[in-house]
């Protein structure tokens, strides 16, 4: 196998991360009439404000110049008010983390995962936050996260 190349993501690579964004919806069974049609635009205005707003970063891995997986990651937003202090909580998001089929099972992953939680950690991130799918757990767990006290309450049924 040719060898593979980890690096930052640069503003030309987000078309290829918004991509793998709706593709691993796609992969984890959303149905392509559930996602919106302009599923790019949305993902590329998220990234572009992200990332004057919330210190994101991109990493990708490459095999003969051809981008075959991406991860994301930026501060975490929260979902009510900031009174903590940052030393208490400062969350980092890992979010898209994405490996084409056919190279899966190699690692890929695990890498870009560690090098999204190196740059949240140098932005001293108390802790990081990602939603696994369920094939993404086993990978996580590995790295030293573990299930949270996040519940849910389904209000429709999935279709």
């Amino acid at each position: 196998m040719d060898a593979i190349r980890f690096r930052e993501a640069n503003i030309d690579d987000n078309t290829i991360i918004a991509r793998h964004f709706f593709q691993l919806w796609r992969d984890n069974g959303v149905a392509e009439a559930s996602i919106h049609s302009d599923w790019r635009e949305i993902t590329l205005v998220f990234i572009e404000q992200a990332r004057q707003t919330l210190a994101y970063k991109a990493f990708i891995a490459e095999i003969n110049s051809e981008i075959v997986a991406s991860v994301s990651c930026q501060l975490f937003a929260g979902l009510y008010p900031h009174i903590l202090a940052q030393q208490q909580r400062k969350y980092g998001y890992i979010w898209g983390v994405y490996v084409e089929e056919a190279y899966r099972q190699q690692g890929i992953a695990k890498r870009l995962t560690q090098m999204a939680i190196a740059y949240l950690q140098s932005l001293s991130c108390t802790s990081v936050i990602l939603h696994a799918s369920p094939a993404g757990k086993p990978l996580y767990s590995n790295l030293g996260f573990r299930e949270s006290n996040e519940m849910r309450l389904d209000l429709i049924s999935p279709s």
